[in-house]
């Protein structure tokens, strides 16, 4: 059964498919025939969440080089909801000519096993063509706390002292990592959720919830004025934001990676030779040292190559969040 929260929206998404998809079989030349790709009107960035937010600003930052470079303009459309699931199903069911592409964020790898119904096939109705980057996330603790280390923090939820953490909501990312930590390490934390990064970084400065777990470009500015105390990193290697916190790898549990991270997708049948100009231009854009800036400044690590490799990424992002939601039997807000 789909979860109530998102029974509404996903209805709503299943009947864009249908009318997307008939549209996608009347069209049968492929994008560009008799012509080069893109000539014939305006490319569309589907930022699978509302404006503001990091997926809205990357897509924002990267549609402006991709413009010149093709020399075609880049429409960015904010299509929000049931966790960017709303906007990646309507550029699942667009036309696969090359003129619609999403901008997702890590919830798509943890979409597929967290919401039920879901209008579209995670690996089959959609194509990747690049990741953009990465970040970690900072597990953060307010400046006055008794915690000093991550093994601080390990020892006392070892200890059963109640400890509680606070992430940006049930199934984010943030949770996800927490609770696989607490599986292969048998510790026994609780989560408090939260309705995004704002609220929680409210509690996480004055002390309300005793940890918090939050991307950097979320609680970096915390740390730097002094109110957040970073623990530790959940990705494979240190943030170059962050340099001397070190990685929860480093604190005793080998192995583990747990990165937010972003990726431009095209409906699955998009023609091989546009998503690999696409992949091309993106990859262009990446190593302008203009764009890496701004998107070093959403505390985001510049990632690229090719279609292939990006698949890989996100099929093992799909695997990894499956079973960590089938085992801890996770559920969305």
């Amino acid at each position: 059964m789909t979860h109530p929260i998102f029974r509404t929206a996903l209805a709503l998404a299943a009947t864009t498919l249908c009318a997307c998809s008939l549209s996608a079989f009347a069209q049968t030349a492929p994008a560009g025939a008799g012509q080069a790709w893109p000539s014939r009107q305006p490319i569309k960035f589907v930022a699978v969440f509302p404006p503001g937010g990091s997926v809205d600003q990357v897509a924002r930052i990267l549609a402006q080089p991709l413009s010149q470079q093709l020399g075609q303009s880049i429409i960015v459309e904010n299509k929000g909801g049931a966790s960017g699931s709303i906007g990646t199903a309507a550029v699942a069911a667009a036309p696969a000519d090359g003129y619609t592409f999403a901008v997702v964020f890590d919830t798509h790898g943890v979409n597929p096993s967290l919401i039920p119904g879901l209008p579209f096939d995670t690996r089959k109705d959609l194509a990747p063509v690049s990741l953009i980057g990465t970040s970690a996330m900072v597990l953060a603790t307010f400046s006055a706390s008794e915690y000093k280390t991550f093994a601080d923090v390990v020892a006392a939820a070892k200890a059963k002292k109640n400890v509680n953490y606070g992430s940006i909501g049930s199934g984010s990312l943030g949770h996800l990592a927490m609770a696989l930590l607490s599986k292969s390490g048998n510790i026994d934390w609780q989560h408090v959720p939260y309705k995004g990064g704002g609220p929680l970084m409210s509690d996480a400065v004055a002390g309300h919830v005793p940890l918090s777990i939050g991307s950097v470009f979320v609680t970096k500015p915390h740390i730097d004025s002094g109110r957040l105390r970073p623990l530790a990193v959940t990705t494979s290697k240190r943030s170059p934001d962050l340099p001397n916190v070190p990685t929860v790898a480093e604190s005793g549990f080998a192995g583990f990676d747990a990165p937010a991270w972003w990726a431009i997708l095209a409906p699955a049948k998009t023609p091989p030779e546009v998503l690999k100009r696409m992949n091309e231009e993106v990859n262009k854009a990446l190593k302008n040292p203009e764009i890496a800036k701004k998107l070093s400044a959403q505390g985001i690590d510049i990632v690229g190559g090719s279609p292939e490799s990006a698949r890989v990424f996100i099929d093992k992002q799909i695997d990894i969040w499956a079973k960590v939601v089938k085992d801890n039997g996770i559920k969305a807000d």
